[in-house]
């Protein structure tokens, strides 16, 4: 983990390196201050000239400003090398995720993954920065302090023998007490992101069920959870405090009696009054700087569990690979389904497909009814290969979709689902998504084939108007027909609508598939539908039941020979005939 970590780095090894070089300058030299300070105590003692004063301060003051200067640019470097080691951190987290399936996806839950790219990199952002300036400085202060100590003070510096130790335990117990508090937290984390990302998506239907006191109670629950360990953690933690206000207190007493006691019996041959005031020094800086290491060893604690969460993300194995030599070119938009069967889960019980057996060939036109749960979008999610089958195999112009280069395949497959997702930006900057290097003139194509046009064109802004996240700013049926624009502009060898028609009227419906026989009349079109409607004119339609194909036809062979079919146009011609 600290190997990984540490890759993170890269381009920010300078100012991490100057950061270490000023802070073991400064540590130098504040410990030799008090050295300096109480020599001259001792030679005003004894009596000595005014020069040797001023030239002594004026040391003093170099020495000061020198300390102040190396800590103040080890500030600078260490935010720079901290904040761009988060930087590389969130950003390979970022394209790791880019990378995974669904199926790796499917492991953690967004409201995980949003968790560890902002709390759990700012916690380890927090000990990268502690460690290079503050894990390098306490103890280096804590070294030159009790060497000095001995130094300037013999025997007297012996107080550091008991009082370190004592410290340096209690410290310690009252770290390791607090942990499991802070393990704890970070995995409620995810809980407490996850309340809030529910919230705001299904927003609507909580308004709609009038469930706003429910989703605030499990909020509450879920910040109370948070609130009470971290109360817990910090109540122990609280107790570093007066263990280190005990510690200070009888370094200072001890000092000032048994040093008062040496300096007037020996008639300050031992220990003078000088020696006294360093002592009282080292003894804070020594103490200060245990007391930063039992903070340092905290932070690192409640970090090992945001690193452990972190490195979960960058070691997941990437459920789908390129082949060693993958097929770079899709002939055609054909599609083969042998004997195939998938499971969403290795430890699945049931099969979500199971003997899928259908040949498409390109330029078709292909309906898929079947009821919920009928593993519809199942089927056509493997096309463009977002899972892989368990048995039997996938196949795009005559090739295994395991064959090709991913990138390839999932460009010349595009796919428009019921629930489309548009993002932030302009109109045409999401159109965009499907050709970038589309003209004004082929946006307005597709969106007039799509039955777009008019109701962009209606806006203030046109084809420039901004799309709220989520695209919030339009309806459903907008939505749906600006998503279909967009993969029309992709003009790719099979097009799959997953119930994309659902929020448009049955007008618009029929407008928008007689738009495809003209515009992508090559092109493989695969509709699920939950309307006969939208696919009664079809080449081939596919009833889908429970997993598996019931029955295979066209709209009249169906009817003849299909129950389900005929059952569901029956009561949707019914149903028609009712609103008439």
């Amino acid at each position: 983990m600290i190997k990984k970590m540490a890759g993170c780095i890269r381009e920010y090894k300078k100012p991490t390196l100057l950061t270490l070089l000023f802070i073991v300058l400064e540590a130098v030299i504040e410990t030799f201050i008090p050295f300096i300070t109480a020599n001259l105590v001792n030679r005003i003692k004894n009596g000595i000239e005014m020069p040797y004063i001023i030239k002594t301060g004026v040391l003093l003051v170099v020495l000061a400003c020198i300390s102040l200067m190396c800590g103040g640019i080890a500030g600078f470097t260490c935010a720079k090398a901290s904040a761009g080691f988060a930087k590389n951190l969130r950003s390979d987290i970022y394209r790791k995720v880019q990378t995974y399936t669904f199926e790796n996806i499917d492991k953690f839950s967004s409201s995980s993954l949003v968790t560890r790219m902002t709390t759990d990199v700012a916690n380890v952002q927090m000990s990268f920065m502690m460690i290079i300036r503050t894990a390098i400085r306490s103890p280096l202060m804590l070294i030159f302090s009790i060497i000095m100590a001995y130094v300037m003070g013999g025997a007297l510096a012996t107080t550091f023998v008991v009082i370190v130790p004592v410290l340096a335990l209690g410290l310690f117990l009252v770290s390791k007490k607090a942990m499991p508090a802070f393990r704890r937290v970070f995995r409620k984390y995810d809980r407490l992101n996850e309340s809030i990302e529910e919230n705001v998506r299904g927003m609507r239907v909580v308004k709609g069920f009038s469930r706003e006191d429910y989703e605030k109670e499990k909020f509450g629950l879920a910040a109370e959870d948070i609130r009470g360990d971290f109360t817990k953690a910090e109540k122990i933690v609280a107790l570093n405090r007066p263990i280190m206000q005990f510690c200070v207190y009888f370094n200072m007493i001890f000092v000032l009696l048994v040093g008062s006691k040496m300096t007037i019996t020996s008639g300050g041959a031992d220990i003078d009054v000088g020696q006294i005031s360093a002592m009282l020094t080292y003894g804070m800086q020594v103490l200060m700087s245990l007391m930063m290491l039992s903070m340092i060893y905290v932070i690192l604690t409640m970090s090992s569990e945001s690193i452990k969460r972190i490195c979960e993300v960058l070691d997941e194995t990437p459920a789908l690979h390129n082949p060693e030599n993958p097929v770079t070119e899709v002939s055609d938009g054909s599609v083969d389904f042998e004997n195939v069967c998938f499971k969403y889960s290795s430890k699945a019980e049931k099969n979500a497909l199971a003997d899928i057996n259908v040949h498409i060939s390109s330029g078709m036109t292909v309906g898929i009814i079947g009821g919920t749960g009928s593993s519809k979008s199942t089927l056509v999610q493997l096309i463009p290969r977002l899972y892989d089958v368990t048995e039997g195999s996938v196949k795009v112009g005559g090739i295994d979709v395991r064959d090709y280069d991913v990138e390839t395949l999932r460009s010349s497959v595009a796919m428009v689902l019921q629930k489309n997702l548009l993002f932030s930006g302009t109109i045409k900057e999401n159109l965009r998504w499907g050709n970038k290097e589309a003209t004004d003139e082929e946006i307005i194509e597709a969106c007039k084939l799509a039955q777009a046009d008019d109701f962009v064109s209606s806006f203030p802004d046109g084809y420039d108007t901004k799309i709220e996240q989520g695209g919030t700013n339009v309806s459903g049926g907008q939505k749906q027909r600006l998503c279909i624009a967009r993969a029309l502009l992709k003009k790719p060898k099979i097009l799959i609508l997953d119930d994309s028609t659902s929020a448009v009227d049955t007008k618009t419906d029929a407008l928008i598939r007689a738009g495809f026989a003209s515009y992508i009349s090559d092109t493989t079109k695969i509709i699920i539908a939950q309307r006969i409607s939208s696919v009664q004119d079809a080449d081939m339609i596919i009833v889908m039941d429970n997993g598996t194909i019931s029955d295979i036809g066209t709209h009249g062979e169906l009817l003849e020979k299909s129950e389900i079919y005929r059952e569901v146009y029956t009561q949707q011609v019914s149903g028609g005939e009712e609103n008439e």
